[in-house]
């Protein structure tokens, strides 16, 4: 007995290590067999070098960028195949080739199974007490959504679901991971790939037909690229980022990478390309308009700017509130974070209704997954007041008419110009009257100006706190100055023993201070940071000209060290004087309580009247009260 008991400890020990020895770990790369191949000669050209090799080519991504694959390659290996890539480089038309890795991705619900299939009312979208997206008051003022392509990139779209069929659009859909039209979820026993229908009943589900809620742009086309439900690769997220630009107006996508407050990570060379592709080519050059949901590292303590997606300036980042207008558990806080829409919260709060996998309808959508869908219906809505909008201009129209009424946190701070701005909700609360009413006769903003300024030069030591102060002309007398901010970078390339021990803060020459980087208590790294670029929105419209400070400091008074070797500060915006500006920018602290605004832009409000001005010109003075 004692022998056969030996035996069996000895193979249960074998077995443990055979199992760690092939599971990759969170660090190993595994490598697919597909490669992302930048070839010049055209698709001839591609499909030649693909036969003579051995590869499937499964067509471009975009440009003159390929997505191979080989079958007599291992689908997944934590070696890469060097022979095979090496012939590929050979080849003179061959410019780049990458042998594609898998890059985790998680959906951003934060799903709990619930027994009650109860139907509530969509309190988020408009109710009584005014705690709401105000969807009826662009409703009210015609806008529903009509004309404007919306595209969900998650885990498929339900296509034949009876609140989605009508406004289902098959040009604005792809599954990229079985590379064919159809972006039908595959079915599972646990329902895993309901996220990406969901998502998209918030944004289209059918008004008035008797199914489930409505979305907050009903009459919206919506389409669906399933790319989460496989291997997801740069070659996968640039197919799905860059999927018929002159035909989808608006991508929202509520994934990204492990919200574990650990990891930093984001879009890999393809992905860079087709975000700057798709806002200076998509639509007819005014740009495609990226929605990100902020991520769900809350618990973790994370950090959305250590999220490349979420801290891109090519996206739209939105995080959540709740019912009450808390901030979730599972919420992020960082700079780059625009704005707030609602969804789940505590047991007592009500979460997201829409539609659900297998034909269903749910009221437990949670998560910022739920927030970023609500965002991109409101933007539909404005899109549809007006088509002229540039993915700029979008994002100047959230800024200027989110409200902080009713949203609870400690850190609302007022910026260089007079706006209440925050790290957990941005300028506040997406306001879709609001939205569509400064849209419908908003005027383009100039060209977008950059300036890079290099602000170190010479490393130095970052022990428990170092501080860098300089003084930025923001390229003032150069073709790209910017005398209006939209977004500032600081490209920092450091290194830690303790990554997670820093706190990194910017502080505008206006004096607003925004935190790049809280501490993340799990983040044991050595790495450090490689011109990683942390992006801050909170001194929008600021004169940037003047003294930026950079602080850096170790928040728990360890004895750590590290150097930083480059601070590059870059600073995006306007260069001349906006028309935008002058006009009424619905002012937070003015109009903090306005809900709606009329046809003459005067704010409707019960027992309180605004006045509003445009270039210098009354357009009324009339107090009306506001149907509860």
């Amino acid at each position: 007995m004692d022998l056969r008991l030996a035996l069996l400890l000895l193979f249960g020990t074998l077995m443990v290590f055979l199992a760690s020895a092939v599971r990759p770990s969170t660090e190993q790369k595994v490598y697919t067999n597909t490669w992302a191949v930048h070839i010049s000669g055209g698709v001839e050209q591609a499909d030649l070098i693909a036969r003579k090799y051995g590869f499937i080519n499964h067509g471009n991504i975009f440009g003159d960028y390929y997505h191979f694959q080989h079958r007599a390659v291992v689908k997944r290996s934590l070696m890469e195949h060097r022979s095979r890539h090496a012939r590929l480089q050979k080849e003179p038309q061959v410019k780049w080739a990458e042998q594609q890795v898998v890059k985790r991705r998680k959906k951003r619900d934060i799903y709990s199974e619930l027994s009650d299939p109860r139907f509530p009312q969509q309190w988020y979208l408009y109710n009584v007490n005014h705690r709401d997206l105000n969807a009826r008051g662009a409703w009210e003022q015609g806008y529903t959504g009509k004309g404007v392509v919306v595209s969900i990139l998650d885990d498929g779209i339900e296509k034949n679901h009876p609140d989605l069929i009508q406004n289902y659009d098959p040009d604005a859909s792809y599954d990229v991971n079985d590379k064919d039209p159809d972006p039908q979820p595959r079915y599972t026993q646990l329902n895993d790939n309901r996220h990406g229908t969901r998502c998209a009943g918030e944004v289209a589900a059918v008004a008035n037909n008797g199914i489930c809620g409505v979305g907050l742009a009903y009459n919206a086309k919506i389409g669906g690229v399933r790319m989460l439900d496989g291997e997801v690769t740069d070659a996968v997220e640039a197919q799905s980022l860059s999927l018929n630009p002159q035909h989808i107006d608006i991508y929202s996508a509520s994934w990204g990478p492990e919200d574990d407050g650990k990891t930093v990570d984001g879009p890999a060379k393809l992905a860079k390309e087709a975000f700057l592709r798709g806002v200076t080519e998509g639509r007819g050059g005014l740009g495609s308009i990226f929605v990100w949901a902020s991520g769900n590292g809350g618990r973790e303590k994370d950090s959305c700017n250590c999220d490349g997606y979420t801290n891109s300036i090519y996206t739209l980042s939105i995080s959540s509130t709740t019912q009450k207008g808390n901030v979730p558990w599972y919420s992020e806080a960082c700079s780059s974070t625009l704005a707030t829409t609602y969804s789940s919260g505590n047991l007592d709060e009500k979460q997201i209704v829409t539609t659900d996998l297998r034909q269903k309808c749910t009221d437990s959508h949670t998560g910022t997954s739920a927030s970023a869908p609500l965002a991109a219906g409101i933007i539909a809505l404005a899109l549809e007041a007006n088509r002229n909008l540039t993915w700029r201009d979008m994002q100047h129209l959230v800024v200027r008419t989110s409200r902080p009424a009713h949203l609870n946190t400690n850190d609302w701070n007022t910026n260089g110009v007079g706006r209440k701005v925050s790290h957990s909700y941005g300028y506040g609360l997406l306001d879709a009257g609001a939205m569509v009413t400064l849209a419908r006769n908003w005027t383009n903003m100039g060209p977008q100006q950059k300036c890079v300024l290099t602000m170190l030069s010479e490393p130095r030591n970052i022990g428990s706190h170092l501080q860098i102060s300089k003084v930025a002309d923001a390229c003032e007398g150069k073709t790209n100055f910017v005398s209006s901010l939209e977004h500032a970078q600081a490209r920092l390339t450091l290194t830690y023993n303790r990554r997670g021990n820093l706190a990194i803060y910017l502080t505008s020459p206006r004096g607003t201070r925004s935190t790049l980087l809280a501490p993340r208590p799990h983040d044991y790294s050595s790495e450090g940071f490689n011109d990683w670029a942390f992006m801050t929105t909170h001194s929008w419209d600021e004169d940037p000209r003047g003294e930026w400070t950079l602080e850096i400091e170790n928040v728990a008074g360890a004895s750590d060290y590290g150097t930083l070797t480059q601070f590059t500060l870059v600073l995006y915006g306007t260069g001349d004087s906006s028309p935008n500006v002058s006009r009424s920018d619905y002012s937070q602290s003015a109009n903090a309580s306005c809900k709606t605004f009329n046809m003459e832009q005067v704010c409707i409000v019960i027992l309180l009247c605004v006045f509003l001005s445009l270039q210098s010109v009354v357009l009324g003075s009339t107090c009306t009260s506001r149907a509860a």
